[in-house]
């Protein structure tokens, strides 16, 4: 947990660098133009794809077993730390191209390129340390993850391996000689729907883990459980073999894109109706993991609605999934705090403390006032990716729409600050070893669970 927390704590600064950057003096203090957007990727690379699937790797190593391997969860830490570490540093590389591919956008240069490969294989790697195979499971204790949950974590850790193949064929299947920007979409294209399911498995897996601490009522049995990620995850074993056609082939575009449209909402709205329905009778709305799941859950219903509206490439797109994207941060959130006590961690006394509460539900008001301002935008026809002068507000829709999506944008960062806020007062005395009593603990911790602690 404590490189996921991290990572989003350094993509806060590079956002905050961002914005001082356009602040005179300093914006004369930079004669590279390109470093800024170089920022920008690096931020939106720290803040999804490094926080996403290294929050991933946390909560995989928090499903209980029989004798797991240490070396994989050791060595897989330290290769996706090298990893990140290199990402940051290609922000100085001066005239390094940033590429804004969706999904993944990157810069191009070996030492960026190198330093996400090496992320990616650091927490593929972590998750071959036995908890993978389900007969290697063990009971587990009331701090665990619930036993339903467990599946979840293993179909996206699942569908994150078969995500970096999907990659490696998407990279081996591009044309040569394209320009940057179409050579990195057509790369990036297939892999990054693959993504969307292990992401999207990884918070229902969050979600059952909340309602199940809110009402004390287990959504749904374990082998239904295990039956319906089973579900969610088969259609991706065909993926990889999608780009054999090479990734700018019309099977390769449109089998992924149908892929994601019609492969992940049917299982999650299923999974969606058992947590409600267990909320419903345990209830526990108004705790705080009943707070983090129906936060999460308004999101997700959101982001699939946005998603039925797109007809064309315009603002509607990026409401939609930061619709989607928001709602697995608010999980990730949720439960980040139910993992503090197992780690050796606490919550921060005082208010601090007590605005954990609330804090998923700040992130969630916030991100959802965002997608909807966006897509107001969007149904007037607002452009996608269009920037300062590069945008054309043609509309009093458009500019309303606009003018509340960055109203929104405001709450969501307040809420994303505040919890970075508490995460790392929960760190701190860790960091200062400052925990009386622990240290046997920690010590267990630092050794076995090194993306956890």
């Amino acid at each position: 947990m404590g490189l996921a927390v991290g990572s989003l704590l350094f993509a806060g600064v590079l956002a905050l660098l961002l914005v001082v950057a356009r602040t005179p003096p300093f914006v004369y203090w930079v004669r590279d133009p390109l470093f800024f957007k170089r920022c920008l990727v690096v931020h939106v690379d720290l803040a999804l794809v490094v926080w996403f699937y290294a929050f991933l790797a946390a909560l995989h190593q928090r499903i209980p077993a029989h004798a797991p391997r240490r070396v994989p969860a050791a060595a897989g830490f330290a290769l996706s730390l090298a990893g990140i570490g290199a990402l940051v540093a290609a922000v100085g590389i001066e005239g390094v191209e940033p590429v804004l591919s969706n999904y993944v956008p990157v810069l191009d240069h070996p030492l960026f390129l190198c330093g996400l490969a090496a992320f990616g294989a650091g927490v593929a790697l972590s998750f071959f340390d036995g908890r993978l195979l389900p007969w290697r499971e063990a009971e587990g204790t009331d701090l665990d993850l619930p036993p339903a949950a467990r599946p979840g974590l293993r179909a996206a850790a699942i569908a994150f391996l078969l995500a970096l193949a999907t990659f490696v064929g998407g990279a081996l299947g591009t044309p040569s000689g394209l320009p940057a920007l179409p050579r990195y979409e057509l790369a990036m294209w297939g892999g990054g729907h693959v993504l969307q399911f292990a992401s999207s498995a990884a918070m229902v897996g969050a979600w059952l883990h909340l309602v199940e601490r809110a009402s004390g009522v287990a959504p749904v049995g374990r082998r239904l459980s295990a039956v319906l990620f089973a579900l969610l995850v088969a259609p991706l074993l065909g993926a990889p073999l999608l780009t054999l056609a090479g990734s700018d082939a019309t099977v390769a575009r449109d089998g992924f894109t149908q892929l994601m449209r019609w492969g992940i909402f049917p299982v999650v709205s299923v999974f969606l109706l058992l947590c409600l329905r267990a909320l419903w009778r345990g209830g526990g709305a108004r705790t705080a993991a009943g707070v983090g799941f129906l936060t999460s859950a308004g999101l997700c219903v959101l982001g699939y609605s946005l998603g039925a509206l797109i007809r064309e490439p315009n603002t509607m797109v990026p409401a939609h999934y930061h619709a989607s994207i928001g709602a697995v941060t608010a999980s990730f959130m949720a439960v980040a705090y139910l993992h503090l006590e197992p780690l050796g961690l606490r919550l921060p006394a005082g208010r601090l403390g007590r605005w954990a509460h609330w804090q998923p539900a700040l992130f969630g008001v916030g991100q959802t006032v965002f997608a909807v301002g966006f897509g107001a935008a969007g149904l007037a026809g607002a452009a996608r990716k269009a920037y300062g002068p590069e945008q054309s507000i043609r509309s009093l829709q458009e500019w309303i729409g606009l003018t509340v999506m960055g109203a929104g944008g405001l709450v969501a960062a307040a809420g994303g600050i505040l919890f970075l806020t508490i995460m790392a007062a929960a760190f701190w005395p860790r960091l200062r070893g400052a925990l009386p009593g622990r240290s046997a603990c920690r010590t267990k911790l630092s050794a076995n669970t090194l993306f956890s602690g």
